[in-house]
């Protein structure tokens, strides 16, 4: 009898395997991704991270420092670092919100406007190589499933089973 994937995806299972567990390769695919534009960034004196605030901000500009560094996936405490080397690069500023005293807002400059179209010039050739061969449906699926994964994680089940089972081994 064959073991399912998701059992050799599991890393509870005795039959785990890496090559099975869908966060390895996703990890795998943004670490070859991140090296690959990391080394072009670097050439127009941009970090992979300042990028990613760049392309936020692209789209949406100003916003609180809090939901930059969400949407960005980083903690708030890295990106008040990387804001301000960004400041000092003229690519963004940041300023107090008006309605809310204890939020920071952030917005791009015309430099970094610049900057970002620059470097979204210098990635394309790579995100066009990483899509390569996938249908405009595949595309739409893949996007469509890593959404779900993402889903899945924020179930508060899942948030509060390290707690349930503390619990349970209380009682």
């Amino acid at each position: 009898m064959a073991v399912s994937l998701k059992h050799r995806g599991d890393p509870a299972s005795e039959l785990f395997e890496v090559e099975s567990y869908p966060f390895y390769r996703l990890n795998r695919a943004a670490s070859r991704y991140n090296r690959l534009i990391e080394a072009e960034l670097r050439k127009i004196d941009l970090e992979v991270l300042a990028w990613r605030v760049l392309l936020i901000l692209g789209e949406t500009s100003p916003l609180p420092a809090a939901k930059v560094a969400e949407l960005c996936f980083i903690n708030i405490s890295t990106l008040t670092r990387l804001i301000e080397r960004m400041k000092r690069a003229g690519l963004v500023l940041t300023s107090t919100s008006e309605s809310d005293r204890r939020v920071t807002q952030i917005d791009m400059t015309d430099d970094g406007l610049t900057k970002l179209r620059e470097a979204r010039t210098i990635t394309a050739p790579f995100y066009q190589r990483a899509v390569k061969g996938f249908s405009e449906r595949e595309l739409s699926s893949l996007l469509r499933m890593l959404d779900q994964l993402h889903d899945n994680l924020e179930e508060p089940a899942i948030q509060d089973a390290p707690r349930a089972r503390k619990l349970a081994s209380t009682v």
